[in-house]
């Protein structure tokens, strides 16, 4: 894997792990692009056909479905490790919930790297340099933004 790809890598998790685990985290705010939408924007940055489109979009839906299940035991098991802490702890019952949340956060994190190498595979060689240039471009700008708000908090805190 090129160094590049690795960068890419994280971008392509991000567009499609992030919005399905976030969805599942805050219901109640606004709501994650659907997988259509996912696709759409991945389309535009490489250009998928629509048997690809089709294929990741499937990926995409399976995965919102497994991580919402998942999230759910998050929450319950957070609940209990905040229901076993106190001054009267029961710390066995806690190391076990602890053990069980690591777990469950594990296969959320195992499944979106599998989808992320499955939409890898979906793709062509051509449209995986297509997506390697977008998280290059990606990265340029966010290192330029990081430059500029560094040179103006310094600005700010000069003495005048």
């Amino acid at each position: 894997m090129s160094f590049v790809t690795r960068l890419a890598a994280p971008m392509l998790a991000a567009l499609v792990a992030v919005p399905a685990v976030a969805q599942q985290m805050a219901p109640q705010q606004q709501a994650a692009p659907s997988p259509q939408q996912q696709v759409a924007q991945l389309d535009e940055m490489v250009g998928l056909d629509q048997a690809q489109q089709d294929q990741i979009a499937g990926y995409l839906t399976e995965l919102q479905q497994g991580v919402g299940q998942r999230q759910d035991e998050v929450q319950a098991l957070e609940q209990q490790l905040l229901d076993h802490s106190g001054p009267d702890f029961d710390e066995n019952a806690i190391r076990q919930t602890a053990t069980q949340l690591g777990e469950v956060t594990a296969e959320i994190a195992a499944e979106s790297v599998i989808l992320q190498s499955r939409i890898e595979a979906a793709m062509t060689q051509e449209q995986r340099d297509a997506l390697d240039e977008a998280a290059r471009q990606q990265q340029e700008q966010m290192r330029q933004m990081q430059e500029q708000m560094q040179q103006q908090q310094q600005q700010q805190q000069a003495p005048q």
